[in-house]
């Protein structure tokens, strides 16, 4: 990763990821919506804590905040422990405020640092909005698809034995009209051995390379004459078929790309903002740092 991805990176994660999760909420979303058969024009109370009411809807806001693991679960199996948590997050409120921590110059602190970094993220996410246009979507889409053109694809399976002996004699049982599935799922010794063998479909380099080599030499229908070792074991490999690619569409391409793209922007305007700004940084000692070279 270069220093300046790097940077990029680390200013987005730290504005809370708005270049991702601000501009592309449709996970949190798609997680919060009401359960089937509910009235979306309906927002009833869910909880009450002495004075204070909670709504459906502030459940759906605590949800869109937590991980996007969570985010993903059905809300009828989270629903009680989100009520649970709005209603311990009043109580520990209204002690608070009781003691007068609001005053204490350690809460103040920290708003302060909630009003910053809030602050931080509306101004980069409406600037990110103005610029993540269209066009500017479909520019990177663009070099993308010149970037990676389609590759080519085999759809393999494979028997996975210890020795060398006993990939022979698998050959041989093959040559002898053997069906290649059942072997596989009879004498196989990976994970692959309960859906008879099957690779799926992959490119050259997402297998180690004798076994990619040899299969990729063959023609689909082929039945590898010799054991292929690797560091895993020996394999009788059979082609099933042979591919290129289906590059994405701009369509199935655009979620991805607007974090992308989100990121670039990002860096962009903190370069911008740096370039007119008096900048003086110093290390842990407080001695000055020297300056970073320029990024190539």
């Amino acid at each position: 990763m270069s220093f300046k991805t790097m940077r990029a990176a680390l200013v987005v994660a730290a504005l809370g990821s708005v270049a991702t999760a601000a501009l592309a909420p449709a996970m949190a979303q798609d997680a919060a919506r009401p359960a089937a058969g509910a009235n979306l024009g309906d927002d009833p109370v869910v909880a009450r804590v002495n004075a204070k009411e909670f709504k459906r809807s502030d459940v759906l806001a605590l949800l869109q905040q937590l991980d996007p693991q969570v985010q993903q679960m059905p809300l009828q199996l989270i629903y009680p422990q989100l009520v649970e948590q709005l209603v311990q997050g009043q109580l520990l409120t209204e002690a608070g405020y009781k003691a007068k921590l609001q005053d204490s110059a350690d809460v103040k602190r920290r708003m302060k640092m909630a009003e910053e970094q809030f602050v931080q993220q509306a101004w980069l996410k409406a600037e990110i909005d103005k610029k993540l246009t269209p066009e500017r979507l479909r520019a990177a889409f663009d070099k993308w698809t010149k970037e990676n053109p389609p590759q080519d694809e085999v759809r393999a399976r494979h028997i996975l034995v210890k020795t060398k002996a006993e990939a022979e004699a698998l050959i041989k049982q093959l040559r002898g009209g053997a069906d290649f599935a059942k072997l596989a799922a009879e004498k196989g010794t990976d994970g692959t051995k309960d859906s008879g063998g099957d690779l799926g479909y992959f490119v050259h380099d997402r297998m180690v390379k004798p076994f990619a080599d040899a299969a990729f030499a063959m023609k689909a229908g082929d039945i590898s004459q010799t054991p292929v070792q690797t560091d895993f074991g020996f394999h009788v490999i059979k082609v099933e078929d042979k591919r290129k690619q289906t590059p994405p569409t701009y369509e199935q391409a655009a979620p991805q790309l607007r974090g992308m793209v989100a990121q670039e922007i990002a860096e962009e305007l903190v370069e911008g903002l740096q370039k007119t700004a008096k900048v003086q940084t110093f290390n842990i000692d407080g001695s000055p740092m020297p300056a970073a070279a320029p990024a190539p």
